[in-house]
């Protein structure tokens, strides 16, 4: 996850912008970005975020 800040809330911030602006999924994003997915979702559930997928983001 280089390409996206290490703290929680940078990246929350940042995962939603690039969710609501450059892509259609969570997959789609980690597909391009070579992220795990379980990794980042982890790293977001240890802040209290938990990702919604109806509306597409990290709540």
């Amino acid at each position: 996850m280089d390409k996206l800040p290490n703290d929680p809330m940078m990246l929350f911030s940042a995962v939603n912008t690039l969710l609501r602006d450059n892509y259609h999924s969570l997959d789609e994003l980690c597909d391009d970005m070579n992220i795990d997915r379980a990794e980042l979702e982890k790293k977001l559930a240890a802040a209290g975020f938990k990702y919604d997928k109806a509306h597409k983001k990290f709540w």
